[in-house]
């Protein structure tokens, strides 16, 4: 059995993933699993530069179910790509939007995330400098 597994390892690798995945660092997507329902949505965190931001934290705050009891706090960092996944999202969460909150250094930004309308979402968040004063 174990000859049957190493044998079937390398010939995955060998000659379908080398020329179809040009950068040989690329690293699998983080993803973070809030079993608590269905949805998921996928972020890609660019930096100020255009750059991918890599080492990002992504958080989100979850209010779901009758009266909006059940809460959930999710946070993650993303891969030198700059991505992270959130799956187990629920379908309907107290507000309509989901705000993801994404930070790295002294940078941040938001997107909004409706699983309601969109079970499997695809979001990019460019980080800009934090207003001091968002009053």
């Amino acid at each position: 059995m174990a000859g049957a597994f190493c044998t079937a390892a390398p010939a995955q690798s060998n000659p379908q993933s080398a020329p179809g995945s040009a950068p040989a660092a690329a690293q699998a997507v983080p993803v973070i699993d809030g079993g608590a329902g269905p949805c998921s949505v996928e972020f890609t965190i660019i930096a100020a530069d255009g750059k991918p931001a890599g080492a990002a934290t992504v958080k989100v705050h979850i209010a779901y179910g009758f009266g909006g009891f059940h809460k959930l706090d999710l946070q993650a960092g993303t891969n030198s790509d700059g991505k992270v996944k959130f799956t187990g999202l629920p379908s309907r969460v107290r507000r309509s939007l989901l705000e993801f909150e994404a930070s790295k250094d002294q940078l941040v930004g938001t997107a909004t995330y409706d699983p309601a309308t969109e079970c499997r979402g695809k979001r990019e968040v460019k980080l800009g400098k934090a207003n001091g004063g968002s009053d």
